[in-house]
């Protein structure tokens, strides 16, 4: 069997928006470091690698520099094209066994809902130079297992935002995401940066509301939100709270289907 190979649009309806995602599904494992060759070649902010496990599918992301352990646009991209692809049926559950656990998605009112790990941040004092490398005056410091959240006063000082990505990358995490209160229907809106991984700027990045759900869910009193990622390509993610659960939902629009020659 060979190595099929997709390019999806995530967290959009509309195609070359969102974020792109390679999906390679693979007949078993492979090597880590082929993997991280094909991710290379792709050379998207993350390209997933699936195979049929014992209970659902092995999954794992791959920037063209580094693994990760818990992406959402590319989960989010591998069940969108397994129920395309008829591997699932319509209504069956997609279940991935990934570094993080299971982590399943479900197709739910016309979206794509993913059931990730809630991964709320924690008051941190900003390490030496996150504030200078994003070049805004912070409301608040978070971190979370993962990266840092940046509050600031205005989704215009986000969306303005233009950080010194050589200094950002030498602050230890994956990434650091900065965020303000929404309007005009958005609960809230972020940018995600993570140039220590290889990706300057993330343009939706769905495990990143694994934290912003529950910070935002705080603050503004809701188990329910709709967010944007403000990114040049934009995205937009539906966000549910439950208990130490996030569900984070959106749609997916497949761009490229081939397979590996290689």
């Amino acid at each position: 069997m060979s190595d099929r190979i997709f390019k999806v649009d995530s967290f959009t309806e509309k195609p070359f928006a969102g974020n792109p995602a390679g999906i390679c599904i693979l007949p078993g494992p492979r090597d880590e470091a082929w993997m991280q060759s094909i991710a290379r070649e792709m050379n998207l902010s993350e390209t997933a690698f699936l195979h049929r496990g014992r209970d659902g599918y092995d999954l794992r992301w791959f920037t063209p520099v580094a693994e990760v352990e818990l992406c959402g646009h590319a989960t989010l991209a591998s069940a969108h094209i397994l129920w395309e692809t008829g591997d699932l049926a319509p209504k069956e559950r997609a279940r991935f066994q990934t570094k993080s656990g299971l982590l399943t998605a479900a197709r739910s009112g016309g979206l794509i809902e993913l059931d990730f790990p809630a991964k709320p941040e924690k008051p941190a004092e900003p390490p030496e130079g996150l504030i200078e490398a994003l070049g805004v005056t912070p409301r608040y410091v978070g971190r979370n297992a993962f990266d840092y959240l940046v509050e600031v006063e205005s989704q215009e000082i986000v969306r303005d935002a233009a950080p010194d990505f050589a200094r950002l990358k030498k602050i230890e995490a994956r990434g650091v995401m900065i965020t303000a209160a929404g309007s005009a229907g958005f609960d809230f809106v972020s940018r995600f940066f993570a140039p220590a991984v290889g990706i300057d700027e993330d343009p939706v990045t769905g495990s990143a509301h694994c934290c912003l759900g529950p910070y935002w869910g705080a603050k503004l009193g809701k188990t329910e939100m709709k967010a944007h990622q403000v990114s040049a390509r934009g995205g937009i993610v539906r966000v549910r709270l439950a208990g130490d659960r996030v569900l984070i939902g959106g749609h997916a629009v497949t761009i490229l289907r081939g397979e590996l020659a290689v």
